[in-house]
Order: structure tokens, then sequence, then C-alpha cells
């Protein structure tokens, strides 16, 4: 059971930004590649969210999948205009967070959440450490004592029901929804912010959201996997190899129920064995019938669409085939990009090298071919 079920998050994104400047609004400016709001949004991932929006960006808007709501020329407005969305529909608990602070964390908001419990509002906050002053004519005239003093974020958290009937009682002009609570008579939990949760209000702001962005990339440790296949075939009368996806003219041929690609087979089984997905033959049984004679790029293609299926990218990988015969060296840049081609992927992500046994073993005796491959696959 979803322990959120009966939680909201209205979104405030319905101003125009003046301050911010630039052709749009600064919801919908670009941060790190992706509209501000987009990066907001993705904060709540998981808990049902009412965006609400300015008339004239409904059309974009559109595209995120969320419930949008047409805001009022006032913030208290809207925010009601978003609680008024929600009336009837279960919620018991609701964020009002501001559509252009995007750097909100999982933490805060479980901060928020847990507050509630025990009050009937809970705000994030920081305090203040900087020595205040007043001033005047580009002078200071005086100091304030900074005790007790905070900077407030969003969002603010508040049982429904109550924040509802504080907005639908207030005339307005509040200059956040903690107002808006204190003037109803509700009590406010102040919870530790966050200094990265920034407010983007000015140009420059987006060169420090860019930072705290990266930074958080570069945090984050990517889901690494290796695998390692090996393979055989024997050779049999013919006059070429399959090797690598490319055809190879050789006094033989190789033995197999597909077309004996031996290289292509081993890279297949690194990518199935990174996945701890078995090998070729768990996937396409050689007492099958369809696949005598087939071509082994379908087996290397679904190995590496299994991988993309659940969120890996292939990093690079590394094949070895062992025979005296044929040489390799001629082919081994166009089986490379063969195999890069296949698996959609670089060129330089592939590497395909070649190795005798010193005339020792059946690769040796020119029996067959052997094939090693290393595939490594990375997850962000």
């Amino acid at each position: 059971m979803n322990p959120n079920a009966d939680t909201a998050v209205i979104i405030v994104a319905a101003g125009r930004g003046n301050r911010m400047g630039g052709e749009v609004p600064k919801q919908w400016q670009l941060l790190a590649g992706k509209p501000v709001i987009a990066h907001t949004l993705a904060a709540f991932q998981g808990l049902r969210v009412v965006l609400v929006i300015h008339p004239d960006d409904r059309a974009q808007a559109e595209d995120y999948g969320v419930t949008l709501v047409e805001g009022g020329t006032t913030r208290d407005a809207s925010v009601l205009a978003g609680l008024r969305a929600l009336e009837g529909s279960g919620v018991r608990r609701v964020l009002i967070h501001d559509g252009a602070r995007p750097l909100v964390s999982r933490g805060l908001i479980d901060r928020l959440l847990a507050a509630l419990a025990t009050h009937a509002g809970a705000a994030p906050a920081l305090g203040v450490t900087d020595a205040l002053w007043r001033g005047s004519d580009e002078l200071v005239s005086g100091t304030v004592d900074r005790a007790g003093l905070y900077r407030a974020q969003t969002p603010q958290a508040f049982h429904f029901n109550a924040i509802l009937a504080a907005h639908l009682a207030h005339p307005g002009g509040a200059m956040d929804d903690v107002q808006v609570a204190r003037d109803a008579g509700i009590d406010v939990a102040i919870v530790e912010g966050d200094e990265d949760n920034m407010k983007l209000t000015f140009p420059g702001d987006f060169a420090r959201a860019e930072a705290v962005l990266k930074g958080r990339r570069m945090d984050v440790r990517p889901e690494i996997r290796v695998g390692n296949g090996y393979d055989v075939h024997a050779f049999c009368d013919g006059d070429h190899v399959w090797l690598c996806g490319v055809k190879v003219p050789h006094s033989k041929g190789l033995l197999g129920h597909s077309d004996a690609d031996v290289g292509m087979h081993a890279l297949t089984d690194a990518i199935y064995g990174a996945l701890a997905l078995g090998d070729i033959g768990r996937h396409f049984p050689p007492s099958d019938p369809q696949w005598k004679g087939a071509a082994s790029h379908i087996f290397l293609a679904h190995a590496i669409g299994m991988a993309r299926a659940q969120g890996f990218d292939l990093a690079n990988c590394d094949v070895t085939l062992v025979c005296e015969r044929p040489k390799i060296g001629p082919h081994a840049a166009t089986m490379q990009a063969e195999l890069a081609r296949i698996m959609g992927v670089e060129v330089d992500r592939v590497s395909v090298k070649a190795t005798t046994s010193e005339r020792l073993g059946f690769t040796g005796r020119e029996e067959g071919i052997a094939a090693l491959a290393t595939a490594v696959l990375v997850k962000a």
C-alpha cells in the first residue's frame, strides 16, 4: 500500500517572472537542457501533482501528464485554485511548492511529511547567519538582531482541510501559505531547510542551479555490470567463415546450428552474463529449427536490446579470436565497425583482436576457432 496515497502536491507556476527576464517565463526556461518545471515535477515523482499554470502555458504543460489548473492574478489565488481542484478527492495532506524551486530534495519532502504527524502545518527554513542591516540612500542606517530569524522555503505542508479553510477565509495578499495558515490560527512547525533549495529569481541563479545539478550527477554512482563469454566452433567443409559479422574467405567453414559466428556468440553471451540472463542457448535453443542457419546478429541485437530495456548501455566490449588461420588482422577494423553498428554504439567502444595458441591444442592444430569476450554495461 502506498503510504503517500492521501498526499498531493500543488506546484504554483502561473507567474510571469519579470525579474528574471528572458523570452519565456522562468519556469519554462531551460536548466541543464530541460525546462525548470520538468526538474521541479521530477522531485515529486510518485505523488499526485496539481500544476497551477498561466492560461498561455497550457499547451506546453500538457506534455507532463499531471492535473492542470489555471491560476489567478496573485499567488494565493493560484494556490486556492489548486486546493479547490483537490476537494472531495480524499487528500488529507498537501504540499504547496513554487515551480521555480527545481532543486528540492526527497529528504526535505520526507521531513515535512513526518512533521505533519504532530502538527497541522510544517515549513522548511534556514536560520539567518549573516548580519542584518537597515539602510537608506546606500548607507547603513541601523542593524537588526538576527536571533530567531529564518529564511523561508517551499514546499510548505499542511493538513488539507485546515489549509483549504484558511485560504477560503483569507482576504488575500499573503506572502506565502504559512502566513495564511498563521492568520487562521494554525501552528506551523519549522523543519530544517536545504541550502540547495533555491528559488530561481535572477539570471545568475541559473548558473548556481546548474552547478548543484552537476554536483548531484557526480555524486550518483553508476551501476556497473561485467560479463564474460566463451565459445568454440569446429571447422568443417566450406569456403568461408563468419566472424564478428564479417564473411571471411577461408579454406574451411565453421560447424554450428546457426551461422557459427564464434566471435559474435561469445560477445552475446558476455552481455547476457552481465545481465545474469544465461546464454544464447536459453534464449535461442538449438533444438528449435527456426534458428537453424540463423544470422548471429539476431542474437547480439536481442542481447543489447535486453540490456537497454533494463536501463543499461554498453560502456565497452572486447572480443579475442583464437586461431592460427584465417588471419584476423586485415579484417579486424571491419569486424569492429559491424559489431558497433549492430549494437548501436560508437566504434571506439568495441575492440576486436586475435591471437594464436602457439600451435597448441585444438586451435593450434587448426581444428576450430575459439573466442573470448568481455562486456561492460553501465546504468547511471
